[in-house]
């Protein structure tokens, strides 16, 4: 039953139940409220190391180290298992200083099905203070033991909406949110784009999603509008907003470039030497995602100094 419900993504949908492995993640989730059914463990000591207040609502299984070792997917598993109710972002406690420092910037994942990939990219999500995670249909659980140990316990630092499919998106987004996305594969003609907007950054989107031009996909399909483009580091970040990343095979889907060109969104170019493969998707959220941090901060500021400046008498 363990081993079924760290590897098989329906049984854990269909049973609302999840798999945790190791001190540090098993405290995380129970810090921030999650409901504990079943605890595993080799020798008692492990339980010293977890809230004594949380773990007496669980069933406590004292087992062979070598039954945990089979059950585990890591070269050298530390003896603690625990089966936990899946977790529900709306009745979660997040760490005071995680919610302290939460930002008006959101991420939307988009077709992100590397494991290790995603799990990265939910550290880094909750490094910058993001408001909130989506993911929309088509990437990998965030469940799967793999995000979770790249995770690093981000899971329960930010709240993390799951399955999504695009027409909810906007209704998970704070009124007002401008959509962008990220992009370190912009297609032909995108650089002049992005010297264009260089020298005015605020450079507007097509005036409308059905007026801009559109390119085929390669179903036949025809593919969102193009968006005005510009360089991550140039001026974007106006609260609240929303960054999208997309897969490391499919790119960006065309129901993302929509979503941001309704909302006037901006593609962001993310340059590299030529002839150097793309960054990862990992990689590219967090140079976007930080870079967001840093203009939201520097712009509440610049906001704050202004209010403090004396009235002219």
């Amino acid at each position: 039953k363990v081993v079924t419900i760290a590897k098989s993504k329906k049984f854990r949908d269909n049973h609302g139940k999840v798999l945790l492995e190791g001190h540090r993640l098993i405290k995380d989730a129970l810090e921030a409220g999650a409901v504990p059914q079943t605890l595993f463990f080799s020798t008692v000591g492990h339980l010293k190391l977890l809230p004594e207040a949380e773990i007496k609502r669980a069933s406590l299984v004292k087992v062979k180290f070598e039954d945990i070792k089979t059950w585990s997917d890591l070269v050298t598993p530390q003896g603690l298992l625990g089966i936990f109710s899946k977790p529900d972002p709306a009745k979660m406690s997040y760490p005071a200083a995680q919610l302290a420092n939460s930002l008006p910037l959101l991420l939307i994942c988009d077709n992100i099905r590397d494991p290790g990939n995603l799990g990265t990219i939910l550290r880094s999500a909750a490094g910058a203070g993001c408001q909130k995670v989506l993911l929309t249909k088509g990437c990998v659980d965030p469940w799967e033991p793999k995000v979770l140990r790249a995770g690093m316990g981000a899971h329960f630092r930010v709240p993390i909406i799951c399955s999504l499919d695009w027409d909810s998106v906007p209704t998970n987004l704070p009124a007002g949110t401008q959509v962008c996305v990220a992009d370190n594969n912009a297609p032909a003609g995108t650089a002049a784009s992005a010297a264009s907007a260089a020298a005015s950054p605020r450079a507007p989107v097509k005036p409308s999603p059905q007026a801009a031009p559109e390119h085929q996909h390669e179903e036949g399909a025809a593919a969102a509008p193009e968006l005005a483009a510009q360089h991550y580091y140039e001026d974007w970040a106006r609260a609240p907003v929303a960054v999208v990343i997309g897969g490391e095979t499919q790119g960006l889907s065309p129901a993302a470039l929509q979503l941001a060109a309704s909302t006037r969104g901006k593609r962001l170019l993310i340059p590299v030497v030529p002839g150097v493969d793309s960054l990862n998707s990992a990689i590219a959220a967090g140079i976007v995602l930080f870079e967001g941090k840093r203009q939201l901060l520097w712009r509440h500021k610049q906001e704050d100094d202004r209010q403090k400046l004396p009235v002219p008498g």
